[in-house]
């Protein structure tokens, strides 16, 4: 067998431990409600099942690049895979909600090393004239990945149990870690490198994501005021900044944050920060929506979320041939735009909506990711030299991720802290008589006449408040997708500054 076979085996099985580490991401969205009520966790805690996952993505990803040349290319792989592949097995024996979720930041460290690692072995492992036939297949995988994930996960929970979404991962993670081993040999370890990582940074790093998220999360409900508030305000402030500042003045830092400087990879950086918002908060809104409110199994909600899979994957080589004709701000505006389409649609809910419903802004959704992509990734990774490509790849990637968790975080403050008012507000609309309320809520509005009504006993009670709770919890949904929507439109205003030279199509296939 020649090395160049023996190469691309290893690349193949590379390209499948990346798949592994980005359907984890989309084939736990459509079972999280499954998972909050086998392991009883809290409403208002069951988003850190994505959360910790991405922020450990984020920080993993800039570690990459120093932890390549550390231990090599082949052996940084077979251990990130190892780690994914024995916390997945972690996760699928918890027995809580704590547990799960302490095994999933660790399972999310290892898979956010797995992509950047692939697209790194693309320039260092195959010869030049390979180069775009492996990036294709890499992006195939990268592709199909988070487009088949929901209907997976909804079809392992509903015929098997939810603890198979985490043990699909146990015997490709084997395979992978022993065809990487044996197939690839490049490079090797040069282990005083990591005495160079800036741990402490990483550290403050951490600390600033995690506290930032548990801010968004528990402000809300203290009314921003409180000791715990406060305490936590002061950490996430003087963690953010000790970060930024290490950041900015060490010689080798975790994140090299001069780079924003440059404006086009700032802007791009800003963009796919937005784009990481709205993709995987709209994944995250609409498992929780139909699992909470319309109360599908898992593989409905599969069912219902793999549209904007499809949708991505038919519009996937038109926006490519249309990156390549056109100038990348008109297809960044259009992208945009139509991604805020999509969201400000599903702005309009109600507790009925189900398939047809979500159909087409899921249909605009995932048409609208690639063309938020692809130019956006171009303009982040011009002007760089080679030395320093992989870095900015690095971090243009972790915007979108922290966005990601982000998002999550944002929908769930308006969730949480919305939520009570509209239930205030829906129950003195009723009591006054308002026909338009019984129908929000799903009581005959033959009954409501616009006059006072009387007090309800404590029978008619116990059988409205879930009605009115429910219709409360969409109007808040409805407000997360617009607030995520208008995000978007934000976007649109930023194209004005980035230069036409930045963005000339570069007509090559």
């Amino acid at each position: 067998m020649s090395s160049t076979t023996k190469t691309w085996i290893g690349y193949v099985a590379m390209c499948i431990g990346m798949f592994m580490a980005i359907l984890d991401i989309q084939v736990v969205a459509s079972s999280l409600t499954t998972i909050q009520n086998a392991l009883r966790i809290p409403t208002d805690r069951i988003s850190w099942i994505q959360t910790g996952y991405l922020i450990a993505e984020v920080i993993a990803i800039p570690l990459t690049a120093v932890l390549t040349r550390a231990l090599s290319l082949r052996w940084l792989f077979v251990g990130a895979t190892v780690g994914f592949t024995l916390s997945s097995l972690g996760c699928a024996l918890s027995t809580n909600g704590d547990v799960l979720l302490g095994i999933r930041v660790v399972q999310g460290f290892f898979g956010g090393m797995l992509i950047p690692a692939v697209f790194t072995s693309v320039f260092t492992l195959l010869p030049r004239k390979h180069e775009i036939l492996a990036t294709a297949m890499a992006g195939v995988f990268a592709m199909i990945a988070p487009s088949i994930g929901p209907y997976v996960g909804g079809w392992l929970t509903q015929h098997y149990s939810w603890h198979w979404i985490f043990l699909i991962n146990i015997v490709p993670g084997i395979v992978v870690s022993v065809m990487v081993g044996v197939f690839i040999r490049a490079g090797d370890p040069y282990f005083a490198l990591l005495r160079r990582i800036d741990y402490r940074t990483i550290a403050l790093a951490a600390i600033f994501l995690g506290s930032l998220e548990l801010l968004l999360k528990q402000a809300p409900q203290d009314h921003w005021s409180g000791l715990f508030v406060y305490v936590l305000f002061a950490i996430c402030s003087l963690s953010g900044a000790l970060t930024g500042y290490y950041c900015l003045n060490r010689p080798r830092p975790f994140v090299d944050l001069t780079r924003f400087r440059h404006l086009p990879f700032a802007m791009a950086c800003g963009l796919s920060f937005i784009l990481g918002m709205g993709l995987y908060g709209s994944g995250y809104i609409t498992a929780v929506f139909l699992g909470l409110v319309r109360a599908h199994t898992p593989l409905e909600i599969g069912s219902i979320m793999i549209v904007a899979g499809i949708a991505q994957l038919v519009a996937a080589p038109i926006v490519v041939l249309a990156e390549t004709r056109f100038d990348g701000r008109y297809v960044i505006a259009l992208g945009y735009a139509v991604f805020a389409i999509g969201l400000f649609l599903n702005g309009s809910t109600t507790f009925e909506s189900d398939y047809d419903t979500f159909f087409w802004p899921q249909i605009l959704r995932g048409a609208a990711i690639m063309m938020c992509i692809l130019p956006t990734t171009r303009l982040a990774m011009e002007g760089w030299d080679a030395a320093e490509t992989a870095d900015a790849s690095a971090m243009f990637n972790l915007m979108r991720n922290l966005g990601g968790a982000i998002g999550i975080a944002l929908i769930d403050t308006i969730l949480e802290s919305r939520t009570p008012d509209h239930a205030a507000h829906i129950v003195s609309r009723l009591q006054h008589g308002d026909p338009n309320a019984a129908r929000l809520v799903g009581l005959p509005v033959q009954y409501f006449h616009g006059q006072m009504m009387g007090t309800a006993d404590a029978a008619t009670r116990a059988f409205v408040e879930p009605m009115i709770q429910r219709a409360a919890m969409v109007q808040s949904f409805n407000e997360a997708w617009i607030a995520i929507g208008a995000l978007f439109v934000l976007a649109l205003f930023a194209l004005p500054f980035v230069r036409a030279k930045d963005m000339a199509p570069s007509r090559e296939i």
